[in-house]
């Protein structure tokens, strides 16, 4: 089978389309052949060496979500999954390759209606999204700022607010452009990427989805209202500051509060759950799956350069030569 393969930590160059043998599940997994790939920001951090730190090595093949048709299962699991369309999680890795292996635990029927593109550009990024939010105990009526919205995560937690009777809810972006097409998802509020540049931005916030970090996050405690929450599910600038927390500390009367969240903490069922709630949505019209575009497995390295250029709004996916 084809698969991508990390020769070495640096730019997107270092991929590589390479032969390997097809992998066989294990007990409580399954194989599936995929249709659809999804392109994350994790692939670009793992691919780059950010979190080598972390036990990452060269080699790795990348890819978290992918959605296809099983083709094997392993010991433990119910055969009644052989020939049945699925969207499921690898994982850190694996889901650049034309077969992947999945835990039977993170499975998700795939409805009829929905394609295997938009169900990886929905699924992990509005289960994040969806559960980020829950963290962050958003309610009804609240107003909420939505950092870093173009990508995946956030087009979703734009969707997901406004579908949940936020107040108002806000965006940063890179261009009027974007914002336009955000307010058409639900933002009210269009700012740059420093929280400023719009005449009627709110004085503060309720909730913050943080899916930027980086040198610019501690300026964002200041946009968030007495009791206010900000959340962080996401580092695409990069690690903020060591001592980002100053600014939350100084304001100490406002109550503020500050979370990293991770969808790794929700349990599986959970996590089953609100993907099959998110892909019915998306059927009855009440979410949108924003694709930027289709590549295939073998632009994976165009795939990269695109995420790494700011370029892509939505989510980018591939898709195997032989689907």
């Amino acid at each position: 089978m084809k698969a991508v393969k990390v020769q070495a930590f640096g730019n997107p160059e270092v991929l590589a389309v390479v032969d390997l043998p097809d992998p066989s599940p294990a007990d409580g997994q399954v194989l599936i052949t995929t249709e659809a790939i999804g392109v994350g920001g994790l692939d670009v951090l793992l691919r780059s060496g950010a979190l080598a730190t972390y036990g990452y090595t060269p080699g790795h093949i990348l890819g978290s979500e992918i959605a296809g048709t099983v083709a094997a299962v392993g010991k433990g699991v119910d055969p009644a999954w052989v020939g049945r369309r699925v969207w499921a999680i690898t994982g850190v890795g694996g889901g650049y390759a034309e077969r992947v292996t999945a835990p039977e635990a993170t499975l998700v029927p795939l409805p009829a209606a929905m394609s295997a593109v938009d169900a990886v550009t929905l699924g992990s990024s509005g289960m994040v999204a969806h559960f980020a939010l829950r963290h962050a105990h958003f309610t009804r009526g609240e107003s909420v700022l939505v950092r870093g919205a173009a990508g995946g995560i956030g087009i979703m937690a734009v969707q997901l607010a406004a579908r949940g009777g936020a107040g108002a809810v806000a965006v940063t972006t890179s261009s009027a452009e974007r914002g336009d097409r955000l307010r058409e998802l639900g933002a009210t509020h269009v700012l740059d990427r420093v929280g400023e540049g719009a005449a009627d931005a709110l004085p503060g916030y309720d909730v913050i989805i943080d899916i930027v970090a980086g040198a610019d996050l501690p300026s964002f405690f200041a946009r968030l209202n007495p009791n206010g929450r900000m959340v962080s599910v996401g580092a695409v600038a990069g690690q903020p500051p060591a001592d980002f927390g100053m600014p939350m500390v100084a304001a100490h009367q406002k109550s503020l509060s500050f979370a990293t969240f991770s969808a790794d903490t929700v349990p599986e069922s959970d996590q089953r759950a609100a993907t099959t709630e998110l892909f019915a949505a998306a059927i009855r019209g009440e979410l949108e799956a924003v694709v930027h575009e289709v590549l295939s497995l073998e632009q994976a390295i165009l795939a990269h350069q695109k995420m790494e250029k700011g370029e892509v709004f939505g989510r980018i996916v591939l898709t195997p030569s032989e689907s």
